[in-house]
């Protein structure tokens, strides 16, 4: 039977519940970028406590807002670069486009559509068939319209979002700075609570494991982005530095970087530079792509304690499972779960 106490414990339990769902369901479309802030701040918090803070009298609003400020330089300021270079490179490629579309295409195709391997004879047919009607190609330019304007379209809307979290990391990353202090004591002393000594191990585990993660993630992206550039400038590609900020921005993500010299050594064996497009293929090949696959899982490693296996699957598995944000919860969930099992195999086990 129930007591006259049971039935209200139980709607206070329903309604903690409920509260519970509420909160979950209003904050899970922006749990990337909270987590997204809450990287950012671990990350840079001792850097802003201990030297930013002091400098400024302890006037915490002020540091967060300078903080902030410099985000946004780092964060802005290379993506307005990097859209004014794609800005400038459309309209060299639609200039290079119009005078096929007014005119028509040549009789014949360049040599180098003939030399590609195994599809060359069928590019060189098809150029014949397209060449030799205008109806075919306005056919073709019809069909490759719709395409590019959902591409664009998409492209746009990705921009917009990427914008707006944006923002919304860099408003959740001041309030962090400015009551930095206040969430870490609640952080510890949650973990205390919960866990006592194994919890505030855990929040020490996932805070080094985060850090060693943005170690290996911004150092390797920096040393691709420089060796890349040296060999674009060697080879001869177009826009070297643009490719180097395209390098340093894709090489946080699984296979990028190939993209980048890989399009590069496609573009000169286009020109006709069949030397240096295999020179550029070869160094993007044994000396980029090396830094990505065999650096960044061992800073990643030494920084955060880990050995490389755990990183690399909790790279790899985190991306899979959450996206971009998962290249920082993979290594750390699998940390603790590694953390929790040693613990526990060590006390089943004393010997």
């Amino acid at each position: 039977m129930l007591t006259d106490q049971e039935p209200k414990r139980l709607a206070q339990i329903a309604l903690v519940v409920l509260l519970i769902v509420g909160c979950i369901a209003v904050l899970l479309p922006f749990v990337g970028a909270l987590l997204f802030a809450l990287v950012i701040w671990v990350c840079t918090w001792d850097i802003y406590r201990d030297r930013v803070l002091p400098r400024l009298g302890g006037r915490d609003t002020l540091g967060a807002s300078l903080m902030v400020l410099l985000l946004v330089l780092i964060l802005l300021v290379p993506t307005i670069f990097l859209a004014g270079a794609l800005a400038s490179g459309a309209d060299r490629l639609i200039d290079l486009v119009r005078p096929y579309v007014e005119q028509g295409l040549p009789a014949e195709p360049p040599d180098w559509i003939a030399a590609i391997p195994l599809f060359g004879q069928q590019l060189v047919d098809f150029w014949h068939e397209v060449a030799s009607s205008r109806e075919a190609l306005n056919t073709l330019l019809a069909q490759g319209v719709a395409p590019a304007r959902q591409f664009l379209l998409a492209a746009g809307g990705v921009a917009a979002n990427g914008l707006l979290q944006l923002a919304l990391v860099l408003f959740v990353v001041f309030f962090l700075y400015r009551d930095g202090e206040v969430v870490a004591a609640a952080l510890y002393g949650g973990a205390r609570k919960l866990g006592g000594e194994l919890g505030e191990g855990l929040v020490d585990k996932a805070r080094g494991t985060v850090l060693g993660v943005m170690l290996g993630i911004v150092g390797t992206a920096a040393a691709q982005s420089s060796v890349a550039m040296i060999g674009f400038f060697i080879a001869g590609a177009p826009a070297p530095v643009l490719l180097a900020f395209a390098t340093f921005f894709l090489s946080m993500i699984p296979v990028g970087p190939p993209l980048i010299w890989g399009g590069a050594a496609l573009w000169l064996y286009g020109q006709g530079e069949l030397g240096w497009a295999i020179f550029l293929a070869l160094y993007g090949l044994l000396i980029i792509s090396s830094i990505d696959n065999v650096v960044k899982p061992i800073l990643m490693a030494r920084g955060a304690g880990l050995s490389v296996l755990i990183v690399a699957l909790g790279v790899f598995g985190g991306v899979l499972v959450f996206g971009f944000i998962g290249i920082f919860l993979g290594p750390v969930l699998l940390a603790l779960g590694h953390m929790l099992l040693t613990r526990w195999l060590r006390e089943a086990n004393p010997s």
